[in-house]
């Protein structure tokens, strides 16, 4: 089930397109006729927060999204929308689905982005070795840390072992560590580690971060495939569509041009991956590419961080793809006018 802040954020930005006067009058005993999949325990989940106001703010900035898309000329252009449909928690079924959490008549497909740089939350495979291509949301067996790494994460949960898990019955190898015995071991590793531990860590880090960047870059292909991976990682899609919702001090609303739109306006000069180690293994991304009509330069910039996915030793290593450059400043991000 969607948390409550992602409720308000995609459900209220709907209503918004609908024309009402405020957030307020639009929150009725019983949702819109025009809005769809919304079920009554969401709708009175809504209602209660409204009445009690602690997420005034974001009922707002969700609102005048929402009016923002209605009457902008790129969008609805103040014709008010016979059907929103939310797509509330389910996964699109294809291979590179865009990410709407909003379709409008059928048509108009709407993301939801409040306070958020993240761009995928993939698997490392699919970035490192597939290129984002394809079944992204594919589910992986393998640990990349033992992957990539295995002498340095064998070290680690040696030494994690050792000082932690007395008492409990975990494996010799980190490799064969079962769901249970994460769990176990995860609730007992302290927020600030033992200083062996911090450092055996760091190597770690640094052998992941390497190790993927190698394998990123021998698999990045030609200037076709570089700019098909870029293209996947802006999340250019088929399909055009808007995002709504807040950035660093601002309203975020752009629309997503699809790859055909991209390749007439701009041109790919280059894409490089280099290992940036930091408290997170990490893999730094930046892409150059220059405007056909001006000639103008632009430069993209991201980063993938590569972590457990349920805290130390939690869950099997995820990629969480990050872009770094202000949305307003990515080549195909088109402020909503």
């Amino acid at each position: 089930m969607p948390a409550l802040l992602t409720e308000i954020t995609e459900i209220v930005t709907g209503l918004g397109t609908l024309g009402g006067p405020s957030p307020d009058e639009g929150l009725g005993p019983e949702p819109p006729p025009e809005l769809r999949n919304v079920d009554p325990d969401t709708w009175e989940r809504l209602r209660s927060a409204a009445e009690a106001g602690a997420h005034r703010a974001e009922f707002l900035a969700a609102w005048n999204n929402g009016r923002a898309l209605l009457r902008a000329g790129d969008g609805l252009r103040g014709r008010t929308p016979a059907l929103v449909e939310w797509k509330g928690g389910h996964r699109d079924p294809g291979d590179l689905p865009v990410p709407a959490d909003l379709r409008i008549d059928h048509v108009y497909l709407v993301s939801c982005k409040y306070l958020s740089r993240v761009l995928h939350n993939a698997s490392p495979r699919s970035v490192f070795e597939r290129n984002l291509a394809g079944a992204q949301g594919r589910r992986d067996e393998s640990d990349w840390f033992d992957v990539v790494a295995p002498a340095a994460h064998q070290r680690l949960y040696q030494l994690v072992r050792r000082t932690y898990g007395e008492g409990l019955e975990l494996p010799e190898q980190a490799a064969a560590l079962d769901g249970p015995a994460r769990r176990q071991l995860r609730e007992r590793i302290p927020r600030d580690w033992s200083p062996a531990c911090a450092r055996a860590w760091a190597e770690l880090a640094a052998a992941v971060s390497a190790a993927s960047a190698d394998r990123w870059r021998d698999g990045l292909g030609g200037p076709a495939e570089r700019e098909r991976l870029l293209w996947r990682l802006l999340r250019l899609a088929a399909a055009p569509y808007f995002v709504l919702g807040t950035g660093a001090g601002a309203a975020l609303r752009i629309r997503v041009a699809t790859p055909w739109d991209w390749r007439q306006a701009f041109e790919l000069r280059s894409l490089t991956v280099e290992a940036e180690p930091t408290v997170q293994s990490r893999v730094r991304w930046r892409a150059e590419v220059r405007g056909r009509a001006a000639s103008e330069e632009h430069v993209v910039e991201g980063h993938v961080e590569i972590r457990w996915s349920h805290g130390r030793f939690g869950g099997r290593p995820e990629a969480k793809v990050y872009l770094d450059t202000p949305h307003h400043r990515v080549p195909g991000y088109f402020p909503l006018v």
